[in-house]
């Protein structure tokens, strides 16, 4: 299964289903199962953000240290990969395999405030996630790597 290493705290937003928009740099052809694994480091700063902290404290999460770092965490489906493209009211995010747009307009949801959605950037929409029970020990890569559970 293909895999995604996403810096913590933001992997258990996707985890729990409080992020279903990962925003990249980068685009990607892929599309299908995706394994979501938890970097070995947690962004203290994002944790602290009122936001992002009321996300986690919904599902029994109040100290960084609780976070999961080092493990996939969840499973779900590469379902799509939106270019993000801003003007003056909205932020429009294109499909650039079926070249449509879908407007994201003001009032932004929390989904807004857990990502970087500058001109340009890329969000990854997650479909169908899966928190895994237990989190299954495991070493990241940079970009889509390949996740075998059978070797961990």
């Amino acid at each position: 299964m293909k895999a995604i290493t996403v810096k913590q705290p933001w992997a258990s937003l996707i985890a729990l289903g409080d992020k279903k928009l990962e925003t990249r740099s980068w685009a990607t052809k892929y599309r299908g199962p995706i394994a979501i694994h938890a970097g070995k480091t947690v962004d203290k700063k994002a944790f602290q953000y009122e936001l992002i902290r009321q996300a986690l404290s919904e599902h029994g999460i109040s100290d960084w240290r609780e976070l999961p770092t080092g493990a996939v965490i969840a499973t779900g489906n590469l379902a799509k990969v939106w270019r993000v493209e801003n003007d003056s009211r909205c932020i429009m995010l294109y499909d650039v395999i079926t070249k449509k747009f879908r407007l994201w307009h003001g009032g932004m949801p929390d989904e807004y405030n857990f990502g970087d959605y500058s001109d340009g950037r890329f969000a990854w929409q997650l479909d169908d996630v899966v928190s895994l029970q237990q989190p299954i020990p495991a070493k990241g890569q940079l970009s889509l790597w390949k996740w075998e559970q059978s070797t961990e």
